[in-house]
């Protein structure tokens, strides 16, 4: 009893080491972000295109996969995060061309804010497991590819509205996993949990984004 009693406690001081490391390093990556994005909405700089953007984000996504369990891992999540945000801003500046581009932004940023801290203080408080979402995740991104290579010949409003609402929930499930196995013990890893954490983020940002675009016409 003893010593399920100490191996509960040391599963549990692990679990909320790596939660705190994940939210302070998360933090970390989303001001970084939000620093490369100004600066190429500053310097106006031309979206990098499609498939370089996906060589990018694999490319350091596997590098820092590699380097998870040392110091150049850090490095590596800053590298991919600070690529993503390059990304973000010239879609930022298209947005802030519109008449309401700034409201859309703010909206949507509020929107991703709300649904993390409520999904993730559901994941921290319930400490349910939510192992059974790896389905719902798997079939989900096949669906998504699919929809998002249907999406370069066919292009029908429907199937742009279910492709953003698809990454809103996708992204809301990723969450919940997430915290769940940080919370639960089955995440050790927080250079791995940030990252996955601020990929959901950042599709939940932008397919908000794109709903809310599609509702106000624009």
């Amino acid at each position: 009893m003893r010593y399920t009693d100490a191996l509960s406690t040391h599963t549990s001081q692990a679990a909320n080491k790596t939660l705190r490391n994940t939210y302070g390093l998360l933090s970390l990556t989303l001001l970084f972000s939000a620093f490369t994005a100004g600066i190429s909405m500053v310097f106006n700089l031309p979206h990098p295109g499609l498939i370089l953007t996906l060589v990018g984000f694999y490319g350091l996504l596997f590098l820092t996969y590699k380097c998870r369990n040392s110091a150049i891992g850090l490095l590596c999540v800053f590298a991919l995060t600070g690529f993503m945000g390059l990304t973000l801003g010239p879609i930022l500046n298209a947005y802030l061309s519109m008449s309401n581009g700034a409201t859309l932004i703010m909206s949507a940023l509020g929107m991703t804010g709300l649904s993390f801290l409520g999904l993730s203080a559901y994941a921290l408080v319930s400490k349910k497991d939510f192992s059974f979402l790896n389905g719902f995740i798997t079939i989900g991104f096949f669906a998504l590819l699919f929809a998002m290579i249907a999406g370069f010949f066919v292009q029908l409003p429907a199937l742009q509205i279910f492709i953003s609402v698809g990454f809103t929930l996708f992204s809301g499930a990723i969450i919940l996993l997430q915290t769940s196995e940080i919370v639960r013990g089955g995440e050790t890893n927080y250079i791995m949990a940030t990252v996955n954490l601020y990929v959901a983020l950042y599709n939940m940002f932008l397919s908000l984004l794109s709903l809310f675009g599609m509702a106000s016409d624009d």
